[in-house]
């Protein structure tokens, strides 16, 4: 037999394949959410999951580069806290599950992807106004969102350590927090108006409302 597939890759390669198949995701949700005819946030919530799973999967050689954050940030702002953090659960735990590792850091990733989700529900007035999003107010948050989220996964390690050594391990990590926040910037250039745009189509009631209900659950 021949072996055709046996085919070693340089990791600039094999990331301009990634790449290439995050666009095709990309271009197939977009096509895809068209044959939804009625209004349907489940759907369209299931459609983000598999996008920002593949997403951590397929960009993971790239240093804290992954469009999760903006993808919650965007789920919160459109269909308000609760589905935004059941939004980060299940990329979270499916992506972890299938390819990247999991352990306790998971739910620290879980709280961090929802405190980013409870943001963008919170400001949702100020970051979508009359349908159409404040692309300047929105990348402000979405760089503030890549610190926060990074600094609360890395309060994982008091798990094993004492406080003592929260501070330099945050130090530390600052250029990766940068490398999240530029990265945060692109995807925000890339992707915020087309899944505005859908997520408008599925929106079925104002985040602000939905922050209300998550606060009296």
């Amino acid at each position: 037999m021949y072996d055709f597939h046996n085919i070693a890759l340089t990791p600039a390669q094999s990331l301009l394949l990634n790449a290439t198949i995050l666009s095709v995701i990309v271009y197939a949700v977009l096509k895809g959410e068209r044959r939804i005819e009625e209004s349907n946030p489940l759907a369209m919530l299931g459609i983000l999951a598999v996008f920002g799973i593949a997403g951590r999967i397929l960009l993971e050689p790239l240093p804290n580069i992954q469009p999760v954050t903006v993808i919650v940030l965007l789920a919160g702002v459109y269909f308000g806290a609760p589905r935004a953090l059941a939004l980060a659960g299940v990329i979270a735990l499916a992506s972890n599950l299938l390819f990247l590792g999991h352990g306790p850091w998971t739910l620290f990733q879980v709280l961090g992807w929802g405190a980013v989700g409870l943001a963008g529900a919170l400001f949702a007035d100020r970051l979508l106004k009359d349908g159409e999003l404040q692309l300047h107010a929105l990348a402000a948050l979405a760089m503030i969102s890549a610190f926060a989220f990074d600094w609360i996964v890395s309060s994982s390690i008091l798990l094993k350590t004492d406080v003592s050594m929260l501070a330099p391990y945050l130090l530390n990590g600052l250029l990766y927090d940068l490398y999240h926040a530029v990265g945060n910037l692109v995807f925000i250039a890339w992707l915020a108006v087309p899944l505005g745009e859908i997520m408008q189509r599925h929106r079925v009631k104002p985040s602000a409302g939905t922050v209300s209900e998550l606060a009296t659950e």
